[in-house]
């Protein structure tokens, strides 16, 4: 269990590094051709095509897309009063947390007369995506529709995948947290046909197109979103969730298997890393992994993921290779668990977000921390972010100069633009000072 990569006694370079580290075998790239066959349908049958997509993929085929306003509020009355407690909270968790990613509009002032604003203007309206398939995600619905409000978004569509086992509504908590978070356009459809008009419209269903997809999902919601990311936004494209762990001698074998199997129970292609400078610390996580696989409810999913190519435990010389290896890795969670916790942070560059010291799981980060659970997968933290209020922002530049400051340039201008062979950029200054 967790087969081992052993580092020590090598300094890989950072593209050796990047050769090295474990990945789930997902292929996009396979999934874009008939993605882009399910967006086609969408865009030329509408709602019909949607409804035959969920009878298809989903095994039921939905009343109506569009989630009757009843249906909410019904969902929200019927919410058990421990779980509406625990989304509150987790709302207001979130929604703190959230404010505090919305920067300032910041006003330079460069010479007399001569200003700079930057101001952050949130898009008008977003399409946010909650799976189904193994579990019921009503933390995602927070996690999306959270940071757009706090952004100031005003137009926000929720769809999730309609449900068999309840009679193709989508599930009835994703429906009453969407409806206790003031959403009421949710539409009951999924994977990549739900993308696709989320992009381009679905006017039957008065579905207008939005300015930016958010959410995880599959391999086919991942290559959705690639072939649309020229039409919408998109947050990233997300695949099977990671976690790598930095630990040390110090750190507690029991709290490490634990987190790596919190991970693996999402699904078979999860990675679950250990990167630790002790053999001995490695080989007491092994053990306490196999009586935690074999106890956990999803003991068959949780192995596979744990047995899989993509998970390992990586054996280094120095927490300075640890650190390295992490970066390398990009993962989508990162927990350090080390003596010195903030030498080490210290040398971290590339996470979705980050997790100190042993009381900081990532199922804490999933949840109640404050922090927003949508990151980027499969090495993409390297150059992504995960979701935040500035997902849904556009910084903006305001220009602001009187006619003594624009005089004051005139001559830089001139010079740039004859330099450029650009004559109509200069003359477009000078024409302001030539009149009587």
């Amino acid at each position: 269990m967790l087969r081992t990569i052993d580092l020590r006694g090598s300094r890989p370079t950072p593209a050796e590094l990047l050769a090295l580290v474990p990945r789930a075998e997902t292929d996009v790239t396979a999934a874009l051709a008939p993605a882009g066959r399910i967006i086609d349908e969408v865009r030329e049958h509408g709602g019909r095509a949607l409804l035959d997509q969920a009878e298809r993929f989903d095994g039921v085929r939905p009343a109506a897309v569009r989630v009757p306003a009843e249906e909410l509020r019904d969902a929200l009355a019927a919410l058990e009063p421990e779980v509406r407690s625990a989304i509150e909270s987790t709302i207001e968790r979130v929604r703190a947390a959230s404010a505090a990613q919305v920067p300032a509009p910041v006003t330079t002032e460069l010479a007399p007369g001569a200003v700079i604003e930057q101001r952050w203007q949130p898009v008008e309206r977003v399409g946010l995506y909650v799976p189904g398939g193994k579990a019921v995600y009503p933390s995602s619905v927070v996690m999306n529709v959270v940071p757009a409000q706090a952004a100031g978004v005003r137009s926000i569509a929720l769809a999730s995948p309609a449900q068999a086992e309840h009679g193709g509504r989508i599930h009835p908590t994703i429906a009453g947290v969407a409806a206790l978070l003031g959403v009421d356009e949710v539409y009951a459809m999924g994977g990549a046909g739900a993308i696709g008009a989320f992009a381009y419209g679905v006017p039957d269903l008065g579905l207008l197109p939005v300015q930016r997809v958010t959410g995880p999902g599959n391999v086919f919601v991942a290559a959705a979103k690639r072939l649309v990311a020229g039409v919408t936004g998109i947050d990233a494209e997300a695949g099977p969730t990671d976690i790598l762990v930095i630990a040390d001698a110090s750190a507690d074998a029991d709290f490490v298997a634990a987190d790596l199997v919190s991970q693996a129970e999402h699904d078979e292609l999860a990675a679950s890393v250990l990167v630790t400078d002790s053999p001995e610390f490695a080989e007491a996580v092994r053990a306490r992994l196999e009586a935690r696989v074999a106890a956990t409810k999803h003991t068959a999913r949780v192995r596979a993921a744990v047995e899989g190519r993509q998970s390992a435990v990586v054996l280094v010389d120095d927490l300075e290779q640890a650190a390295a290896f992490a970066n390398a890795f990009g993962a989508e969670h990162l927990e350090i668990q080390v003596a010195d916790v903030d030498a080490t942070l210290a040398s971290i560059e590339n996470a979705g977000a980050i997790f100190i010291g042993p009381y900081s799981p990532v199922s804490l980060g999933d949840y109640a921390a404050g922090s927003n659970h949508v990151l980027p997968t499969g090495g993409t933290a390297r150059h992504v972010s995960g979701l935040s209020a500035a997902t849904f922002l556009r910084p903006q530049q305001v220009v602001r100069y009187d006619e003594a400051a624009l005089r004051e340039v005139a001559p830089v201008i001139a010079a740039l633009s004859a330099e450029e062979d650009l004559p109509a950029h200069g003359e477009a200054v000078t024409a302001r000072f030539e009149r009587a």
